[in-house]
């Protein structure tokens, strides 16, 4: 159980990210895909029922057992949680009303957020697309851990733990890597955020608050969908760096599984991911693929050569432009 870890370092590369040319010889010898990148209106409304479900629960646990909320906070809870990230992830791209309303996605994305219990959603947007504009870019994309990460986890057990604290880690790491001056849409997410957890405390008590925040912290740690966080872009096979599931939890997480498939049409709904998928097949059906995200996070933790380290890094050059 204390093994350590073989990687002592990222993996650095000095060549671009492949994505964009990948994107641009699909779309050369498959136009036809353009027609795909266009809202997904069918979101809204998925979403408003995702708040609603939510809010009857905080309704439903406010005088339950306290076993009982903390059972149906992962069973339920945390499913609804992890999933309504993934669709601030998704309005985060525009595909809620189309790049021509960009402010009616965020807006949209600050009631997304409001089951969640932190705010989360425009701060998200800011940083979510510097990964995809600068994918491992060295002190930019934020989604490669901190060499603290990388030199401290490094055993069977302190990866499980590392996966059980990836929250904690989600929400500190831009602080450590790229801060950013906050901004006045960050403050009406935080504020909308405040006030909705005060109406819910005044309404329901401490059960339904509880629910609320451990749904979040409980379906973004040890649950079978965060899997996804390991699963898109460490590396399991040397010189791969971005990496698709094809199993069934996509149906709960708006298809971020296709995940080569999003990093090279960033601008097509989830909902349309397959078809791109299907379309290209030849690009995509004979690159590292998985099955189980459940597979992905033993894998991670059993495997004495994966670590937090086992990410592409690159060191940018030229004019970096963030959001």
């Amino acid at each position: 159980m204390g093994n350590t870890v073989a990687r002592d370092d990222f993996e650095w590369v000095y060549t671009d990210q492949p994505h964009a040319d990948r994107r641009k010889e699909i779309l050369a010898k498959h136009p036809e895909i353009k027609a795909l990148m266009k809202p997904d209106y069918n979101l809204i409304w998925v979403v408003v029922l995702m708040v609603l479900a939510q809010l009857t629960a905080f309704y439903l646990v406010k005088d339950l057992d306290w076993k009982w909320v903390v059972f149906w906070a992962y069973v339920f809870g945390s499913c609804i949680s992890h999933s309504m990230t993934l669709a601030i992830h998704e309005i985060s791209h525009n595909s809620a009303f189309g790049n021509s309303k960009a402010m009616w996605n965020r807006w949209f994305g600050i009631f997304a957020n409001l089951p969640l219990g932190l705010p989360y959603s425009i701060s998200f947007k800011r940083y979510h697309m510097d990964h995809h504009r600068y994918l491992g870019g060295d002190g930019i994309d934020v989604d490669i851990p901190t060499n603290f990460e990388g030199w401290f986890f490094c055993t069977r057990f302190r990866k499980f733990i590392w996966i059980v604290l990836q929250p904690f880690f989600y929400a500190i790491r831009p602080l450590c890597i790229n801060p950013k001056p906050i901004t006045r849409l960050e403050v009406i997410n935080l504020l909308a955020q405040l006030a909705f957890d005060v109406v819910i405390y005044y309404l329901w008590g401490v059960k339904s608050i509880f629910y609320m925040l451990a749904g979040s912290v409980l379906g973004l740690g040890l649950h079978p969908i965060s899997g996804h966080f390991i699963a898109e872009h460490y590396m399991f096979l040397k010189g791969h760096e971005t990496y698709s599931y094809y199993g069934p939890l996509n149906l709960l997480t708006f298809n971020v599984g296709y995940h080569n498939e999003h990093h090279d049409f960033p601008n097509i709904p989830g909902k349309s991911l397959p078809l791109v998928k299907k379309i290209a097949a030849e690009y995509y059906d004979n690159l590292p693929q998985y099955n189980s995200w459940i597979k992905v996070l033993y894998d991670f933790v059993m495997d004495d050569t994966i670590s937090p380290y086992s990410r592409m890094k690159r060191q940018l050059k030229g004019e970096v432009k963030q959001d």
